[in-house]
């Protein structure tokens, strides 16, 4: 196992990935920002590594990170997910996506997407409340949420928090880029 880093103000991860090629390894966890994610799909390819390649959530935008990188060199690489990705067809027909998409017309805005979510549960916790708005219970909803099931998550992905885990987001979907759009396998997992 080698393991390997870099700075946000490096200007390339090439010695990176060929020292992670040169290792001999076989599976490639990268948990990289969009930027470097493009470069070690793009550098990986070039060396004709084909580790399995995991990447984070942090970098698996389609726009952002495999685009640049070329999507012919992004195909097979596995991540995870939690909601529906705007971009893709799948949910042209979505409810909620019709809702998201009346209010941000531009699926690949991440952070109206991210913004949009957060509003969600905040309104649900909101709906919760009543018309008890202390903070108090505000706190108590926010922290008492158990499978709450929001219109642009993926079906099965649930919130769940309590007094002691404010992390609500803990299921994900595994996904495998097709050369075109993050597809699904197996079940949801996670708590």
């Amino acid at each position: 196992m080698k393991v390997v880093s870099y700075e946000l103000s490096d200007p390339t991860i090439d010695s990176q990935i060929i020292a992670l090629k040169a290792s001999g390894a076989n599976v490639l966890f990268n948990a990289s920002s969009p930027k470097f994610a493009a470069m070690a799909i793009r550098k990986a390819y070039e060396l004709d590594w084909r580790p399995t390649h995991f990447l984070s959530l942090t970098g698996n935008s389609i726009a952002a990170a495999l685009a640049p990188a070329g999507l012919e060199k992004a195909l097979g690489i596995i991540s995870s997910i939690s909601a529906k990705d705007p971009g893709d067809p799948v949910w042209a027909n979505d409810s909620g996506m019709q809702d998201y998409l009346a209010f941000d017309r531009d699926p690949s805005d991440v952070l109206a997407f991210g913004g949009y979510s957060l509003a969600q549960a905040m309104i649900y916790i909101l709906e919760q409340c009543g018309d008890n708005l202390t903070r108090e219970n505000v706190m108590y909803q926010a922290t008492h949420m158990h499978d709450v099931e929001l219109p642009l998550f993926l079906p099965g992905i649930k919130l769940n928090t309590t007094p002691t885990n404010y992390r609500a987001y803990n299921q994900m979907q595994l996904v495998k880029f097709d050369g075109k759009r993050w597809a699904p396998f197996g079940d949801v997992i996670g708590e």
